[in-house]
C-alpha cells in the first residue's frame, strides 16, 4: 500500500507541474486569503489558507505551488483508510479499501486543486482512525486516543463544516451500540471534549468578533431561499453525481449492500459502525438536493468510511471480480482524467472541454484588463472596478504584480447590493474616494447597466474576449466611469434600482 500510495502520488505531483491548466477562482480566492493568515475567513474556516500559506512560503505562488498540499493530504487519508480497514477487517480488506479510496474519481480531482476537502478527509480519516482503536487500547493509550479524537475532529472543522457529520456519527453509533458506550468513560469523554474545544476554540471567537460571518454563509448554502420546495430534478441530478464522484459500482454497492444486511439483519458491529458515519452525510444532502440543491462534493464527508464498507463487503461476498472490476474503471477514469489535465486539448476531443473551462482564460484575460488600463495616462484611473468576485479573484492572483503596484490602480469589486454578499465585496469595495476615474469590467451582462448607473458619466462599452477551447470565449465589457455615486438600494430586497433605458 506504501508503494502504490508513493507511485500515485508522484504521479500528481508531476501533473501539478505540467498541467497548463490555470487556478480557478475558488483557488485564487484561497491563496487571497493565505496571504494574511488568520482564524477563519468569510465563507470557509482557516485550513485551506493555511495549507497554501505553508506550500507558497516553500516554493512561491506558481500555480503547483499553490495546489501542492492536496496530494499529499489525500496520500496520508489513505494510509489512514487501510489502517482503519486493518483495524476493522482485516489487512486484505485495509487494502480494497485504501486502493478504492485513492482511485475514487473525486479523489482523483481533489488531488489537483486547492480546496477544503482534502484537509477535512484527512483529519475525518485520523478522527475515525483513533475512534476504531479506543475499544482495544487501555490504561494511557485508551486517554491519548480519545483526546487524538477530539483534536483530530477539531481540525476537520477547521478545515470545512461539514466535519459535523462525524458528530452525527458518533452520536448515532452510541445511541445504537450499547457496546460502543462501554468503551468511553467521564475522563476519556472530558478528555476528548476538551481537545476538541481546545482545537476549535480560536475559529469560534473569530467567528464571534465577525458575526459568525462563516457560519452564516455555510447556512445560506444550504438554504432554499427564493426556491420551489421540492426539487426532483436536482435529487436525480445530485443522486447521479453519487455515481460520477463515488464510482459507480462502489456507490451501487454501498447502497445496495446497506439495504440488503439491513433487510436480513446480517450488518457486523464493524459495519454499524461505518455505517453510522458513511450515510448521514449521504442522507442529508440528499435531502437537501430535494428541497433546494447540492453540490457533489457536499457528501463527502461520508467517502472514507464508505470506501471501507465497499471493499469489506466485497471481500466477504467474495465478489473478486466485482472489486477488480471497480477498481479497473476508476484507474481508466483516473487515466483519462490524467490526460486531459496534462493536455486540455484531449478533453475537447473527448467531449470532457466544459468541465475544465474554469481553468482556462483568466490569466490572459487579466492580462488584457492590465493592458487596457496602462493605455490610460500614467495616475489618471483611481481603480480597476469588476462586478464579478470570480473575475476579482482571478485577477487578483494572475495581477498580482501589477494591481496596486508600482502606482498602477489597486483592484476594487463593485458592491451590488446594499450588504456584501462575499468576501471581495467585504474586504475590498469601491468607495466614494476611489472611484473618481475607474475602468470598469463587467462579466455579468446583466449587472452592466446597474453599475454604470452607479457613477455620473461613463464612456462607450469595449469588449475583450478569451478563447477557452473551439466552442467558448470567456467575454468582459468594459468602459471608463468617473464619479462613483452608488444609487440607493431598495431597502427589502436590498438590490440597486432597475436602470432607465436609453
Amino acid at each position: 500500500m506504501l508503494l502504490i500510495t508513493a507511485a500515485l502520488t508522484l504521479v500528481r505531483l508531476v501533473a501539478l507541474f505540467a498541467t497548463p491548466l490555470e487556478l480557478y477562482p475558488d483557488e485564487a480566492q484561497y491563496w487571497l486569503w493565505s496571504r494574511t493568515l488568520d482564524w477563519g475567513y468569510y465563507s470557509k474556516p482557516p485550513m485551506v489558507a493555511w495549507q497554501i500559506w505553508a506550500t507558497t512560503a516553500i516554493g512561491g505562488d506558481a500555480e503547483p505551488w499553490v495546489r501542492l498540499a492536496s496530494p499529499l493530504l489525500h496520500a496520508a487519508t489513505t494510509l489512514c483508510v487501510y489502517g482503519i480497514g486493518r483495524r476493522l477487517y482485516g489487512p486484505a480488506a485495509g487494502f480494497a479499501a485504501a486502493a478504492l479510496y485513492i482511485l475514487m474519481p473525486a479523489v482523483q480531482l481533489s488531488s489537483l486543486v486547492a480546496a477544503t476537502d482534502s484537509s477535512l478527509l484527512l483529519f475525518l480519516a485520523l478522527s475515525l482512525l483513533a475512534y476504531v482503536e479506543l475499544p482495544a487500547a487501555e490504561g494511557r493509550r485508551r486517554l491519548w486516543l480519545a483526546a487524538g479524537f477530539g483534536a483530530a475532529t477539531g481540525l476537520a472543522f477547521l478545515a470545512k463544516y461539514a466535519a459535523v457529520y462525524a458528530l452525527i456519527g458518533l452520536a448515532l453509533h452510541l445511541v445504537i451500540s450499547r457496546q460502543a458506550r462501554t468503551v468511553w468513560s467521564l475522563k476519556t469523554g472530558a478528555l476528548a471534549l476538551g481537545a476538541f474545544l481546545l482545537v476549535l476554540a480560536p475559529n469560534l471567537a473569530w467567528n464571534a468578533a465577525h458575526g459568525f460571518a462563516t457560519v452564516q454563509h455555510t447556512a445560506a448554502n444550504a438554504a432554499w431561499g427564493g426556491r420551489k420546495l421540492f426539487n426532483f430534478a436536482e435529487l436525480g441530478d445530485f443522486i447521479a453525481s453519487q455515481f460520477g464522484v463515488f464510482g459507480p459500482i462502489p456507490f451501487a454497492v454501498l447502497i445496495g449492500g446497506t439495504l440488503l444486511l439491513a433487510v436480513r439483519r446480517r450488518l457486523q458491529p464493524a459495519d454499524l459502525l461505518l455505517l453510522c458515519f458513511a450515510i448521514p452525510p449521504l442522507l442529508i444532502v440528499t435531502v437537501q438536493s430535494f428541497i433546494s440543491r447540492a453540490n457533489a462534493n457536499w457528501s463527502g464527508a461520508g467517502y472514507v468510511a464508505g470506501a471501507i464498507l465497499v471493499a469489506a463487503w466485497l471481500i466477504r461476498w467474495r465478489a473478486r471480480w466485482w472489486l477488480t472490476g471497480a477498481l479497473v474503471l476508476q484507474a481508466a477514469v483516473a487515466v483519462v482524467f490524467m490526460a486531459c489535465v496534462l493536455t486540455p486539448s484531449f478533453a475537447d476531443t473527448v467531449g470532457l472541454s466544459n468541465a475544465f473551462k474554469r481553468g482556462k482564460g483568466w490569466e490572459q484575460l487579466t492580462e488584457e484588463i492590465a493592458g487596457r488600463a496602462l493605455r490610460e495616462p500614467p495616475g489618471s484611473l483611481s481603480a480597476v472596478v469588476v462586478d464579478d468576485r470570480f473575475m476579482f479573484n482571478a485577477a487578483a492572483y494572475y495581477g498580482r504584480d501589477y494591481f496596486g503596484k508600482d502606482r498602477e490602480p489597486p483592484l476594487k469589486m463593485w458592491v451590488r447590493e446594499a450588504h456584501p454578499q462575499n468576501q471581495a465585496e467585504t474586504t475590498e469595495p469601491l468607495t466614494a474616494a476611489l472611484g473618481k476615474r475607474v475602468l470598469a469590467v463587467s462579466l455579468e451582462p446583466a449587472y452592466r447597466a446597474e453599475m454604470a448607473a452607479d457613477f455620473r458619466s461613463v464612456s462607450p462599452t469595449e469588449i475583450i474576449s478569451v478563447r477557452l477551447d473551439k466552442k467558448r470565449k470567456r467575454k468582459a465589457e468594459l468602459f471608463i466611469a468617473e464619479g462613483f455615486a452608488p444609487q440607493p438600494r431598495d431597502p427589502v430586497t436590498g438590490k440597486p434600482p432597475i436602470p432607465r433605458q436609453p
